[in-house]
């Protein structure tokens, strides 16, 4: 039966890129849409690229009612939502906003949250590096962390998913083998990462200006990126008791609007070899949809998953004997946020896994 959702934060990047994505979802039904700031207006004129007229082909059909089309749809306040309309939610608001708006939710509603708020087990960690004590520590208790491709029978039977971040994602899915595997050490993993400037949101600031960010780039949280004990937990999380990764971990903001690079340096384990770490993640990902791992010497490039879900993975030798160099592209709006999302959701809902979101990458 078809799924009626509700997209909190709508006005935002992510949560345009997951009206996208649902617009054209065969089992999906967008019910309300809401935005703070952007309420009353019709959703089609806040994201011109939406409009109603581009949608005349749709699943719906010609003749079926306009009115039902998310492009029609009114942006509202969240209290004004009828939840009596809506059994699933994806939560786009920024973090420190979403934890008492889930928790005020209706029951039984399925919720995927591409904020950071259920992210961190520890709520004790979130309040150190958030800033802020949690608000719903018993919500924390029940939420799946959704990396899909490691996380599959969990998140298909949660109630909250907390969708990770753009560069955990990146990272995760090429180093979590390989730790499970024990083909590189847990120390000395270095990770020069660049994102596209949508990865900071929508809001106005200065140093997202189009002459701040134009024909340069540069370096931020520099040892204290939020998205470091997110990683760290996911990483520690397969080890084996008594051990513990750490990473160094530096982000860099690239003027283009979307994709995401981590370069991630690592110390070869004993007896390992480059041609076997590279062995082992594609053994690991030959089955998946949206996680490919190319072959020696190709090296992914951000342009080749622009607007799309999927995930590329190169492995090279480093100069330097014993180390590795690993290379993880994404678009950080589609698999690092919003895809990843409705990847969740789909499992969640009981869909195959990759409705709606086997788009070909834009190139140009």
């Amino acid at each position: 039966s078809e799924a009626s959702v509700a997209v909190l934060g709508a006005s935002g990047y992510t949560g345009a890129e997951i009206t996208r994505l649902l617009a054209l979802h065969p089992g999906v039904s967008v019910r309300a849409i809401t935005s703070e700031r952007s309420a009353g207006q019709p959703f089609g004129q806040v994201f011109p690229h939406l409009r109603e007229s581009f949608f005349s082909q749709s699943r719906a059909g010609a003749g079926a009612d306009k009115s039902d089309r998310v492009m029609n749809l009114e942006l509202q306040k969240v209290e004004d939502v009828d939840w009596d309309k809506v059994d699933s939610v994806f939560c786009c608001l920024p973090h420190g906003t979403t934890q008492e708006i889930i928790a005020g939710l209706p029951s039984g509603k399925r919720v995927v949250d591409l904020s950071a708020d259920f992210r961190l087990k520890d709520v004790d960690v979130y309040a150190e590096w958030y800033g802020a004590p949690h608000k719903a520590a018993a919500l924390q208790e029940e939420a799946v962390y959704g990396l899909t491709e490691f996380k599959r029978e969990e998140v298909a039977g949660a109630r909250l998913v907390a969708n990770p971040g753009c560069y955990p994602t990146s990272i995760q899915l090429p180093l979590i083998p390989l730790l499970q595997r024990g083909l590189i050490t847990t120390e000395d993993i270095i990770i020069d990462a660049k994102s596209g400037v949508s990865g900071a949101g929508r809001g106005a600031k200065q140093n997202n200006l189009y002459v701040e960010i134009a024909e340069g780039m540069n370096a931020y949280g520099i040892t204290s990126h939020r998205h470091v004990p997110e990683i760290e937990q996911q990483l520690n999380e397969v080890l084996p008791s008594g051990q513990a990764a750490r990473i160094s971990f530096t982000p860099h903001l690239m003027p283009f609007s979307r994709g995401m690079q981590s370069t991630i340096y690592v110390k070869l384990s004993s007896g390992a070899s480059v041609d076997e770490l590279r062995a082992v993640l594609s053994e690991q990902f030959e089955p998946e949809p949206f996680v490919h791992v190319l072959g020696r010497g190709e090296i992914p490039h951000t342009r080749f998953v622009r607007g799309s879900n999927h995930c590329l993975i190169g492995v090279f030798e480093d100069r330097i004997e014993g180390r590795a160099i690993i290379v993880s592209v994404i678009d950080n709006l589609v698999k690092g946020a919003s895809g990843q999302a409705l990847q969740n959701m789909n499992l969640m809902l009981g869909f195959p896994e990759e409705t709606g979101l086997m788009q070909i990458p834009m190139f140009p």
